[in-house]
């Protein structure tokens, strides 16, 4: 799944015609850790730091799909007119993804 959310939120960026760079956080599917960060390093072209890609696994554990709203709820700190990516996947079968602007 990971290469696949990589294809997918780069192609919403080019339609969007908006670099990878803009985004402030990554709020992903909280099921691994492991698998977050390397889906955000191969996003962002280097290792995301705590801010960027927040993670609540220590505190909810694997809640599936909902972990990356969980996440942005916990994580919403960034500004007026900031990009946000949130993103979920299911069992690598299934993939949702929008690009958000704060207001």
């Amino acid at each position: 799944v990971t290469p696949w959310v990589g294809e997918v939120v780069n192609a919403q960026l080019d339609k969007l015609n908006l670099d990878v760079s803009i985004l402030k956080r990554l709020w992903l599917h909280q099921a691994n850790a492991k698998m977050n960060s390397l889906i955000a390093t191969k996003l962002l072209g280097r290792r995301p730091t705590e801010a960027e890609m927040p993670l609540v696994l220590d505190e909810f554990a694997n809640t599936s799909s909902a972990g990356s709203v969980l996440a942005m709820h916990r994580h919403k700190n960034i500004e007026q007119g900031d990009y946000a990516l949130l993103c979920a996947f299911g069992a690598g079968y299934s993939l949702g993804s929008a690009i958000l602007q704060a207001r």
